[in-house]
């Protein structure tokens, strides 16, 4: 006879419903073979009886282990364990203790080098971080955007969105953008040039997928935004590499490897080129569209930041000069309000948008439709134009400082241009000093400088990094300065 009045157990604390409770350990029993297949179970009031519980609850305990298939009433002869349970497979005894630390998986599955980086890890806050150049969440006007979606919610007409939408996304927050983006960056577009995204990463990952067969050739710049040369080597491109100079990518060098392969696309960010933050010259963005007319390739063109330009007004997009649908623009509102709000935005043809909408059903299925709702009477009302002109001069403000600083106090030991826009410097390290060297001695000062290499994937040994400076106030940036300092000191030392 098994002691069921010592082996269940109930926590009348619990959440969990007592009935539950007791199933769960007979399961566990049955699992174990404490229960084997056929073993007859005690009456619902005896059982009661034993435990000191309310018939209803076993009763509720058997109806439940009926229903999921552990045990089965036989009429007039009572509940038995069911006789078809096979014998769980479990790791033999051992008096070894078992290093669990390993994370062991019981199944074969692909692990693909291409996707390794070494992101950092968490430190406490009092820890600083050298960063790609990021927005302060600090400014996000979650005040209005929280007054929007409040009121948005409450209608009841809204309970429409709650359901399945369209994979295009929201179509409202699609016709505000088509305005938006017309008035603002020249384009000549329509709502079925648009399709929504969650943020500029899902643009370029539906466009690999699309694009790239089996070893296609696409150019990107010797130094280059590293997320896309995964994106693409993921989808089994093969990257060609052109120089980089202060106009940006050198297009003659395009043209020599157009002649040479097949190039599918060739991505760039020509705004604040990633990483150097070099604008693409106007001689230059001409000669690229008229290579893709001649060679039919897709031009993949990133506009990550083209709010934040500080010397003069924002250069239009390749997109607003584009005549043969060669261009894929993808941009994101991410950055300029908050990484958190995950909403971008792919343009290219119909054709082509209708592909991405078909295979974006079986990512992500579709957005947040209140959230693009929000984001759509936010762009309308005038708020964004409202954000993006009061960070525009908090940035500058920053921008300025931030070079100031660096100039005063580091200028032996590295160098810079100052940036014409963007939320980061392009910082070249003199040559006598090594990253590695700099990012190990740096934590001593609770500086962070997390993965250096990805910023010269093509080893041309620039010793030069991306250092963000748009998140840091007056006071932050003098004490970032302070501990990058102390740090060559010791480098030094």
């Amino acid at each position: 006879m098994i002691p069921y009045k010592t082996i269940l157990k109930i926590d009348r604390a619990s959440k969990q419903p007592i009935y539950i409770q007791l199933t769960n350990q007979f399961i566990n029993l049955i699992k174990e073979r404490t229960l084997p297949p056929q073993a007859k179970l005690p009456g619902t009031r005896t059982l009661s009886d034993l435990i000191g519980l309310h018939r209803k609850t076993v009763i509720a305990c058997y109806e439940e282990l009926i229903l999921q298939g552990w045990i089965e009433s036989i009429p007039k002869k009572g509940t038995f364990v069911h006789k078809d349970i096979p014998l769980l497979q479990q790791q033999e005894w051992t008096e070894k203790v078992i290093d669990r630390t390993d994370d062991k998986t019981g199944f074969s599955f692909n692990k693909n080098p291409i996707l390794n980086r070494k992101f950092p890890q968490d430190y406490t806050e009092d820890y600083m971080y050298v960063n790609d150049g990021v927005s302060d969440e600090r400014l996000a006007p979650i005040k209005e955007l929280s007054i929007i979606y409040r009121k948005i919610a409450n209608k009841k007409h809204m309970l429409k969105y709650m359901k399945y939408g369209t994979t295009y996304g929201n179509t409202e927050l699609r016709e505000t953008l088509v305005c938006y983006l017309n008035e603002t960056r020249g384009l000549n577009i329509t709502k079925d040039n648009i399709l929504i995204t969650r943020g500029s990463q899902m643009g370029m990952f539906l466009t690999a997928q699309l694009l790239v067969d089996n070893q296609d050739y696409i150019i990107v710049g010797e130094t280059n935004y590293s997320s896309v040369d995964t994106t693409f080597e993921f989808a089994k491109g093969k990257l060609l590499r052109v120089r980089v100079d202060e106009n940006g990518l050198n297009t003659n060098d395009i043209e020599k490897l157009c002649k040479k392969y097949a190039v599918k696309a060739v991505y760039t960010t020509p705004h604040h080129h990633h990483p150097t933050t070099v604008t693409l010259c106007a001689k230059r963005r001409i000669h690229l569209l008229n290579l893709a007319k001649t060679y039919h390739f897709a031009i993949l063109e990133d506009d990550y930041d083209y709010d934040f330009h500080y010397n003069h007004a924002p250069i239009l997009p390749l997109a607003s000069h584009d005549t043969c649908g060669n261009v894929i623009y993808i941009g994101s509102i991410c950055k300029t309000v908050a990484p958190v709000f995950r909403v971008g935005y792919l343009i290219a043809s119909k054709a082509f948008v209708d592909e991405c909408a078909k295979l974006r059903r079986f990512i992500d299925r579709q957005g947040d439709a209140i959230l693009e709702l929000t984001f759509s009477n936010f762009i309308k009302d005038g708020s964004l134009d409202r954000h993006i002109n009061k960070v525009v001069r908090i940035y500058k403000a920053r921008r300025d400082l931030f070079c100031k600083l660096l100039k005063e106090e580091l200028s032996e030991y590295l160098s810079f241009e100052i940036p014409m826009g963007g939320m980061a410097l392009w910082v070249t390290l003199n040559k006598n000093y090594s990253w590695d060297t700099v990012t190990e001695i740096a934590k001593q000062q609770k500086l962070i400088i997390s993965e250096w290499q990805r910023y010269d994937v093509a080893n041309i040994k620039h010793n030069a990094i991306r250092m963000g400076f748009s998140c840091y106030n007056e006071t932050e940036a003098r004490e970032f300065v302070k501990r990058f300092k102390k740090t060559m000191v010791l480098v030094d030392a």
